[in-house]
């Protein structure tokens, strides 16, 4: 029997699908365009366990921050392949967008907020969140015909800017639409990352990625046998005060899990392989570890380490569990 050594060793040198060799923990040298509540890179090294050997297309309906596409496109893992990344928040989408198409113009507008940020710190940060983002945003949202957010390169600075010095990098509106969040408690937060947000575009631009904005269920119609499906959906809480859940404005509650689960199981049915994150609430619980239909469909379910990196109280930070639900025979 293989030594654990053997087999890190193993997949370490294993070339990727489609050829490229993978180098081990390049998705962990890649720098996020921005933050996103529960994002997923501090899960990769477990995730990974779960990527397919092969896969056709990729999926990944719930983007934010992208961690998982990255780093699989990072690692080569995606070449010649389809991959369809899709979220319902249109801000998110708008921004990807930007970032793809007008690299440097929005690269010169994040330089300016940064040396604004470093002159006037707070004054800054409200002035742009309350004068700047908050009215150009509105009216883009309602210049909107088709469901696409033309987001202007000043207004995904700005969206970027907000994100690296607001607290947690939440994105949160209130009942009037407008981004409310405070400003973060950060010493020296940078702001701007002009080489991660060329390779962030490149990435975006190449043959075969679709960015779209739809609705996850809408998404995933097209996804066959032999296709990778991620879904990172806002997280079931675990108590009555862990409530980030501000997928849409009407919140991502029970019943759209257990609609989730739905899609989930139809997914598996029509043989994609399946990775899903969520919480260990008890809902989630129910709907896949003690569900005998998941099982029925070859689903299985882990209880992973993760480390909680939003809490109002910074003490209250630290490992949680977490279910990763897949098709995977195994978690190494």
């Amino acid at each position: 029997m293989p030594s654990r050594a053997s087999l890190r060793a193993e997949r370490r040198s294993a070339p990727a699908a489609g050829g490229t060799p993978r180098a081990a923990g390049t998705g962990d040298r890649f720098r996020l365009p921005f933050k996103w509540a529960g994002g997923k890179r501090q899960l990769l090294p477990v995730l990974r366990r779960c990527y397919p050997a092969t896969f056709q297309a990729y999926y990944e309906p719930f983007f934010g921050s992208g961690a998982v596409f990255f780093d699989l496109a990072t690692s080569g893992r995606l070449d010649g392949r389809r991959a369809v990344l899709t979220d319902i928040n249109p801000d998110v989408v708008g921004c990807y967008r930007a970032i793809r198409d007008s690299t440097d113009e929005l690269v010169a507008h994040l330089e300016r907020l940064a040396a604004g940020h470093a002159a006037g710190g707070a004054d800054h940060y409200y002035a742009v969140r309350d004068g700047r983002f908050n009215p150009l945003r509105s009216r883009v949202l309602a210049e909107r015909g088709d469901g696409r957010l033309a987001y202007p390169p000043e207004l995904a600075a700005m969206f970027i800017y907000l994100n690296r010095t607001g607290f947690n990098g939440l994105f949160r509106v209130n009942a009037r639409g407008r981004f409310n969040v405070p400003m973060g408690r950060y010493r020296n937060p940078r702001i701007c990352d002009p080489d991660g947000l060329k390779q962030a575009a490149v990435l975006l631009a190449r043959p075969g990625v679709e960015l779209g904005c739809q609705e996850y269920g809408t998404a995933l119609h097209a996804a066959a046998a032999g296709d990778f499906v991620y879904l990172d959906p806002p997280y079931a809480p675990v108590s009555t005060t862990a409530r980030f859940t501000g997928y849409t404005p009407e919140g991502f509650g029970a019943d759209h899990q257990s609609r989730l689960q739905k899609v989930v199981l139809d997914l598996a049915g029509r043989q994609c392989h399946v990775l899903l994150s969520n919480s260990t609430a008890p809902v989630i619980g129910r709907l896949y570890e003690d569900s005998a239909e998941a099982r029925a469909c070859g689903l299985r379910v882990h209880r992973v380490q993760a480390r909680r990196a939003i809490n109002s109280r910074p003490g209250q930070r630290g490992a949680v569990a977490e279910y990763l639900v897949t098709t995977s025979r195994t978690l190494v």
